[in-house]
C-alpha cells in the first residue's frame, strides 16, 4: 500500500539525507536503546555528549545495571526528567536478571522493560534486528499529519490508533531499519515543526496539506497543556567548608537528586519575607553571620513553572542538620547529582 511513499522516502535519504548522529547505522541493541531513551524529550545537539560519557563509562548493559545510582544520576545531571533514568538503570537490571545480560531480541521482550513504550521497542527492534515495526513520534505523526491531511486529532485514542495503522502500512518492511531512521530524519530536517522547507520536500507534489496551504494547521491536536506554578526558596546554609543537602525522596519532580534546603511557598515573596522563612525551618537568627541573595531563577517543566530564588546563609555556629537533610563537604556537594534548575544556577554563579 502507498508504496510511492516509501520508495520516496529512501531515494530521499540516499541521496539527500546526510544527517550525521553517533548511534546512526548502529547495531547493537544496548547502545540503540540508551541513545533512544537519552533522545526522549532531549534534542541530538544536547543528547550527543550524553551518549558518549554513558558508553565512555558504560560500555555494556551489565555495567550500568551494576553501577551506583548516584554514579548514574550524576552522569544523567542537566538532562531532566530524571525518570527516563531511573527507568534505565531498572531496565539495565532487567536485562541482567531476567535475560542473562544479553538484550532481549523480541518486540514483547523488549516492550517489557522499565521505560520502553511501543516507540522505542520499534526503534530497537526494527534498528538492531531490522524487524518490520514502524516508529510512530512526533515526526512521523507530523509528516503523516501534514502529507494525508489527516484531521483526527494525534492525541486522542482514535488518532493514535489511525497513525498506528497508517505508519504500519507506509513502512518498507524489507528496510524497516532505513526507513524508520529516513522518516525520523525527514521530521528533524525538513517537515520541520516551524519553518519546514517545503520548496525542498521531495513530497510537496503530493502533500495535502501543502496543496491547501495549511501547513501548519498540522497534526490536529485536542489537549491543551495546563500547568501549574511553583515557588522555591532555597537556602544553601553553609559552615565553613560544608553546606546542608538533601536527597529527594517523595514521588514528585527530582525523585532521587539532592538539593539545598527548601522552603515552597504558596506565592511570590519579598526579600522582607524571605528572611522570616530562615526561622520557619529552625534557624535562629543570631546563628547566620550573613545572606546573600542572587536574582531570581526560573525553569519550565512540562506541566509546571519553577521559581524562585536562592539564598546563601552563613552561620556562626553549625547547627544540627534539618530533618531529612545532611551535612556534606564541598567535595562531596560536587559529586552529587542535581536537578537541572540548581545545576544551572551554580553554573552560573561560578
Amino acid at each position: 500500500m502507498n508504496s510511492w511513499f516509501s520508495r520516496t522516502l529512501l531515494n530521499w535519504n540516499r541521496l539527500e539525507n546526510h544527517r550525521q548522529m553517533p548511534w546512526k547505522g548502529e547495531k547493537d541493541p544496548y547502545r540503540i536503546w540508551l541513545s533512544e531513551i537519552i533522545l526522549q524529550q532531549t534534542r541530538v545537539e544536547q543528547g550527543r555528549a550524553y551518549y558518549e560519557r554513558f558508553i565512555s563509562s558504560f560500555s555494556t548493559v551489565s555495567q550500568l545495571a551494576s553501577a551506583p545510582q548516584q554514579e548514574v544520576f550524576k552522569l544523567w545531571e542537566g538532562l531532566g526528567y530524571y525518570s527516563r533514568c531511573r527507568n534505565m538503570t531498572k531496565a539495565a537490571q532487567a536485562i541482567v536478571e531476567q535475560f542473562n545480560g544479553r538484550f532481549p531480541d523480541s518486540y514483547k521482550d523488549v516492550l517489557s522493560l522499565p521505560g520502553v513504550g511501543p516507540y522505542t521497542a520499534a526503534a530497537i527492534c526494527s534498528f538492531a534486528y531490522n524487524q518490520p515495526f514502524a516508529v510512530v513520534d512526533g515526526n512521523v505523526y507530523r509528516i503523516l499529519a501534514r502529507i494525508f491531511e489527516i484531521t483526527i486529532p494525534v492525541d486522542s485514542d482514535a488518532g493514535k490508533k489511525h497513525f498506528n495503522t497508517l505508519a504500519t502500512d507506509l513502512l518498507d518492511k524489507e528496510n524497516s531499519a532505513e526507513y524508520n531512521q529516513a522518516i525520523m530524519d525527514f521530521g528533524a530536517t525538513v517537515c520541520k515543526p516551524k519553518n519546514p522547507l517545503c520548496n525542498q520536500c521531495p513530497f510537496h507534489d503530493r502533500c495535502n496539506a501543502y496543496k491547501h496551504n495549511t501547513v501548519y494547521s498540522y497534526p490536529v491536536k485536542t489537549k491543551k497543556l495546563l500547568r501549574r506554578t511553583r515557588y522555591f526558596y532555597y537556602f544553601f546554609l553553609e559552615k565553613d567548608d560544608e553546606i546542608m543537602v538533601r536527597e529527594r525522596v517523595t514521588k514528585d519532580i527530582w525523585q532521587h537528586l539532592y538539593e539545598p534546603v527548601l522552603v515552597e511557598a504558596e506565592k511570590e515573596l519579598s526579600e522582607k519575607e524571605i528572611n522570616p522563612l530562615l526561622r520557619k525551618i529552625g534557624i535562629p537568627a543570631d546563628s547566620v553571620s550573613g545572606l546573600r541573595y542572587s536574582v531570581k531563577h526560573s525553569q519550565q517543566l512540562t506541566h509546571q513553572q519553577i521559581c524562585g530564588i536562592f539564598t546563601h546563609v552563613s552561620l556562626k555556629n553549625k547547627v544540627d542538620a534539618l530533618s531529612g537533610y545532611q551535612w556534606v563537604n564541598k567535595s562531596e556537594f560536587e559529586k552529587l547529582p542535581f536537578p537541572r534548575y540548581i545545576l544551572s544556577y551554580l553554573k552560573e554563579k561560578k
